[in-house]
C-alpha cells in the first residue's frame, strides 16, 4: 500500500531500524535515532543497488516520488543513478567554477602581451565597466544571446562603436572558452548585425597653407615647451599619436639618427624605424634637457612613471584654434596627401606610415625597408615644413625638394 504523509509523520523510532515501503522500490528508512531517509532499492545487471534520495521532511513525499521516477528511468536504460548524480554534481561544480568572469580573465592575460598598453587599457575598461558587472559571475554555459543583447543595448546610447566592440570582445571570450572545452558555442556570434556599423569618417587633413598656419600657431602657444615639441614632432614624424606619446628615451638611436619603435608598441605588431631629420633631432635634444631623467619622452604630469594622457595632443590642437579641422592622428593623412602630391613613391610613403603589407612573414623583416629613400624623404619633409612655416615658396625638383630664395 502506498505511503501517506500521515503515516510518515507518525513513524517513530524503534529498537531496530525499519522501512516503510511506497512502490517500485521506493521506501522510507526509519533509523533508531528517528531519522527518516528516502531510499530506492533497485536491481541492475543482476546486482542490487541502493540510491539515497534525501531526508524527510527536507524531501517531501511528492519530491521523493519524483526523484524516484527519474532514478528508475535511468535504471531502465542501464544507468547507475548514483553515478549519473555524481556526474551532474561534477558538471554543476565545473560550471560554477567556469564563470564568464574567470574565463574572460584568462583570455585577457593570454592576450595582454600582444596588445599595446593603450589597447589593453581600453579592453580592460570595457570589461570592468560594462561586461563583467552583468556576466562576470554567471556560468558561461548558461549565458544566452539575450543576456549579451542587454549589454549592447545599454551601450548604444554612446554610439554604435561601443556596442559592437563589446559584442566582439564577448565573442572572443566565448571562442576561447569553446576552444578550451568550457563552452559549446558562441551566442554573441548571432548578434553581429544587431547594431548597424558606424559610418566611416576619415581623419581631417590640412592643406599646405593650413599646415604652415598651424606651425606658426604652435610657436605662439603659451603652454609648456614640451607641448609645443609634441605637436612639432607629430608633424615631423607623422607617427600614430600613441606611438609618440608612449615613446621612451631608450628607443632613440642618436648615433644612427633613428627612432626604433619596438613591435609591441606598434598597431600591427611589427617593429618600425623612423629616420630623424635635423629638425626632429634638434627638438629631441631640447626635450632631453626637459624630460631626459624620465623613461618617457613625454611623462605624465601626475605620475611621471607613465606617459602623458592620450587626450593631451588633441587638447593642444583645439587650443590652437584647429578644432574640427585637425586631430593628432590627422598629421598622418596630411603628410601622406602632400607627399603623394609631390611625387614620392607610394611604397616609400606607405612604409614610413607603418602600413604593414598583407604578407606578415615579409612584414616581420622589412621594418627598415626603403630606409635610404625614407631618410631622404623625411629630411625633405622637415625642410618643407620649415619653408611653409616661414611662408617661403617650395619648388619641386624631381624626387627632391628645394626652397626657392
Amino acid at each position: 500500500m502506498p505511503l501517506t504523509d500521515a503515516a510518515i509523520r507518525n513513524a517513530k523510532p524503534r529498537e531496530k531500524a525499519y522501512k516503510l515501503s511506497d512502490s517500485g522500490g521506493l521506501y522510507l528508512h526509519v533509523s533508531t535515532t528517528g531519522a527518516r531517509l528516502w531510499r530506492y532499492g533497485y536491481k541492475l545487471h543482476g546486482k542490487w543497488g541502493l540510491y539515497a534520495i534525501g531526508q524527510y521532511p527536507e524531501i517531501s513525499l511528492t519530491e521523493a516520488r519524483e526523484a524516484h521516477r527519474r532514478a528508475r528511468a535511468l535504471v531502465k536504460t542501464g544507468q547507475q543513478p548514483t553515478w549519473v548524480r555524481k556526474q551532474e554534481r561534477a558538471r554543476t561544480a565545473s560550471e560554477a567554477a567556469n564563470t564568464f568572469g574567470a574565463i574572460a580573465q584568462e583570455w585577457l592575460e593570454r592576450n595582454a602581451d600582444r596588445w599595446s598598453p593603450n589597447y589593453r587599457q581600453q579592453v580592460q575598461r570595457m570589461f570592468e565597466t560594462a561586461i563583467l558587472p552583468a556576466l562576470g559571475e554567471r556560468p558561461i554555459r548558461l549565458i544566452v544571446a539575450a543576456d549579451i543583447l542587454v549589454i549592447m543595448r545599454a551601450l548604444e546610447h554612446r554610439g554604435p562603436v561601443p556596442a559592437r566592440t563589446a559584442r566582439l570582445w564577448i565573442s572572443k571570450v566565448f571562442q576561447y572558452a569553446a576552444a578550451t572545452l568550457r563552452a559549446d558555442h558562441d551566442p554573441a556570434g548571432a548578434l553581429k548585425s544587431v547594431v548597424a556599423a558606424p559610418v566611416v569618417q576619415h581623419y581631417a587633413t590640412l592643406s599646405r597653407g593650413e599646415l604652415g598656419d598651424l606651425l606658426r600657431a604652435v610657436d605662439r602657444y603659451p603652454g609648456l615647451r614640451q607641448s609645443v615639441i609634441l605637436i612639432r614632432l607629430l608633424a615631423l614624424t607623422f607617427v600614430r599619436p600613441s606611438e609618440l606619446r608612449e615613446a621612451t628615451w631608450s628607443e632613440i638611436d642618436w648615433e644612427q639618427r633613428l627612432w626604433r619603435i619596438p613591435a609591441e608598441r606598434m598597431k600591427k605588431r611589427a617593429a618600425h624605424v623612423v629616420p630623424l631629420s635635423d629638425q626632429a633631432l634638434t627638438l629631441l635634444q631640447e626635450l632631453k634637457v626637459l624630460t631626459g631623467t624620465r623613461d618617457h619622452l613625454f611623462p605624465n604630469n601626475s605620475d611621471p612613471r607613465r606617459p602623458m594622457s592620450p587626450s593631451t595632443a588633441n587638447f593642444i590642437i583645439r587650443q590652437l584654434g584647429f578644432a574640427g579641422r585637425l586631430s593628432a592622428h590627422g598629421f598622418r593623412g596630411t603628410a601622406s596627401t602632400i607627399l603623394n602630391e609631390l611625387g614620392y613613391r607610394p611604397d616609400v610613403i606607405e612604409r614610413q606610415l607603418a602600413h604593414v603589407p598583407l604578407n606578415k612573414v615579409r612584414a616581420a623583416y622589412n621594418h627598415a625597408e626603403y630606409l635610404p629613400e625614407r631618410t631622404r624623404m623625411m629630411q625633405e619633409w622637415a625642410d618643407l615644413l620649415t619653408a611653409l612655416e616661414q611662408r617661403q615658396n617650395v619648388v619641386p625638383i624631381g624626387a627632391a625638394r628645394r626652397v626657392a630664395p
